[in-house]
């Protein structure tokens, strides 16, 4: 009944917070009020008794924001930016287990140089969902989000694989750089394969097995479909590979797939509006969760602290701004420099200014937000030796690491809205003209096709039967025609067209709400059932959604 309790308790936090951040007059981002809520469950009358379990957490959080992730993000972007990532991935990863490892280890001496490695390790993940709520929709430059994006699906892996090395070489006292490089290849390849082929066989046993494509419920489908990030994780860990990367290649590959766009509406419907609920819930439930940890790790310590003495105290916090700095100077070096380089590039093949300047760096700098990958990890350190002794400098590793993922939440708060004030988002133009060809490409697709299917349907109609084949014809054909009106080049009748669509889209409206007054109407006399209401409803609904969808689009 308590494990009941807590997670109702838990559910009710995060659709409160989705209520109070619409509610308040100062906008937050929802992840530093789910912190703050979270934070107060831990009151004795509220407390949920939540024990936080790494592995755990790790596995049942992670894998489907993460595969959600790894199927959103834009591809050729992706690919376009890989140098990019893989150096914040990789080589700033590695770079920064090391200088600050190192930096910890002459900070606090009693934290031990493997467990230094370890804090390091964990504190070089990045949070990109933390970071889009702060910084809002389409605020950050795109080009920038997606190499931020990228960077912080497949640095998880990188700072857990060099985390995994660190505590092996705490608890041995042995350590091996060769075997450590070719073992991290194995492991993220490994995990890389695992996860792609999951996505691939559910593809493939999905439409030849299972009849994906045909119409009926189609939940059973959606509910596979939520069960690959598992599989995809649990199968990579077993096989000693990444989870982490097995996911986020699972969702790639997911992409792709036929089964994710051919198949009923309904399923495509369903699943969307599932997955959108799956990623509100896990992802409030992680910044729950790490609000609820927060005061038992940095109150707790605190207040040890200033029982021995207030230079104590005055100490610890410190620790957490000094390695804060450590880290924000190891990224903004890092990427200064790697734009230095891309600029050189850019120099010999005569383009100029072709690599923006300080601004763009120290955005990336302050993006660099951790998140609840970074709590997990350094929490998941063992408590004691192989020689039943306790791991020395656990505990002031678990405390920097807390406080850092607090500190460098609420930098990101404060300067993200400075640095980025101004800022014209590029590639915004790019974008437009490539959405608006396929739209014009569409629809002329489909005119070609209700022509070529109106000159099959009718060749044994007689006059009659063809007058109004035609007329339905031109009907069905002129929403397309009409569709191309609005996109075309010439500016007034573009403009012409766009305003008598606004007002069909109204009229369609309020049309849409005089047939649910009145589906209600019939349903409140007993004239219709249920069944039939909710039927009906749903196809006013998605008509609804599509009209506004496109007019969304085009906005």
């Amino acid at each position: 009944m308590e494990t009941l309790f807590t997670v109702l308790i838990l559910l009710l936090a995060v659709a409160l917070s989705g209520v109070v951040v619409r509610l308040l007059p100062v906008k937050l981002p929802l992840p530093l009020l789910q912190i703050g809520i979270g934070a107060l469950l831990t009151f004795p009358r509220l407390n949920p008794h939540v024990t936080f379990d790494p592995d755990i957490f790790m596995a049942l959080f992670i894998p489907p924001l993460l595969f959600a992730d790894g199927w959103r993000i834009p591809k050729r972007e992706f690919f376009m930016q890989r140098r990019a990532i893989l150096m914040l991935a990789l080589g700033l990863v590695l770079l920064t287990v090391v200088a600050v490892g190192y930096f910890v280890h002459w900070l606090v001496p009693q934290i031990s140089l493997p467990v230094a490695f370890a804090l390091a390790a964990v504190l070089s993940p990045t949070d990109a969902v933390a970071l889009s709520a702060i910084a809002g929709k389409d605020r950050i430059p795109a080009q920038l989000m997606h190499i931020l994006e990228g960077e912080a699906l497949m640095n998880d892996a990188s700072g857990l694989v060099a985390l995994k090395f660190a505590v092996a070489a705490a608890l041995t006292g042995y350590f091996s750089l060769r075997d450590a490089t070719l073992s991290f290849v194995l492991i993220a390849a490994g995990g890389l394969a695992v996860g792609a082929f999951i996505g691939w066989a559910f593809s493939f046993v999905s439409e030849r097995f299972l009849n994906f494509n045909a119409e009926g419920d189609p939940a059973p489908g959606v509910v596979m479909t939520l069960l690959i990030p598992f599989a995809a994780y649990l199968f990579a860990e077993h096989m000693e590979v990444s989870g982490v990367l097995a996911a986020v290649s699972a969702g790639m590959m997911m992409n792709y797939t036929s089964a994710a766009h051919i198949g009923p509406v309904s399923a495509r419907v369903r699943a969307a509006s599932t997955w959108s609920m799956i990623e509100f819930v896990f992802n409030g439930m992680v910044f729950t969760l790490l609000g609820l940890q927060f005061p038992g790790i940095l109150g707790k310590a605190l207040l040890e602290a200033h029982h021995t003495s207030n230079l104590q105290m005055l100490r610890l916090i410190l620790y957490v701004a000094a390695v804060l700095v450590a880290l924000y100077a190891m990224r903004f070096g890092w990427v200064w420099l790697l734009r230095w380089v891309a600029s050189r590039g850019a120099a010999r093949h005569g383009v100029s200014n072709a690599v923006p300047g300080l601004r763009t760096v120290a955005i990336t700098t302050v993006a660099g937000v951790r998140g609840a990958v970074t709590l997990a990890g350094v929490l998941s350190l063992p408590v004691a030796l192989d020689n039943g002794l306790p791991l020395p400098g656990r505990d002031s590793a678990i405390f920097i690491a807390t406080g850092v993922i607090l500190a460098s939440l609420l930098v990101a708060i404060v300067g993200l809205p400075i640095l980025l004030r101004g800022v014209r988002r590029g590639g915004e133009s790019k974008h437009a003209a490539e959405e608006r060809l396929a739209r014009i490409q569409a629809a002329q697709a489909a005119i070609r096709a209700v022509d070529a299917h109106m000159e099959t349907a009718t060749k044994d109609m007689d006059e009659s039967e063809f007058a109004h084949a035609a007329d339905t014809t031109a009907r069905v054909m002129d929403t397309y025609r009409r569709r191309l009106a609005t996109l075309d080049a010439d500016h007034d009748r573009s403009k012409n067209a766009r305003q008598a669509e606004m007002l069909e889209v109204q009229m369609r409206l309020a049309a849409m709400r005089a047939e649910r007054a009145t589906l209600l109407e019939l349903r409140n006399q007993q004239t219709i059932n249920d069944e039939t209401l909710s039927k009906l409803m749903r196809e006013v609904d998605l008509t609804e959604t599509a009209m506004m969808n496109r007019g969304r689009g085009r906005g």
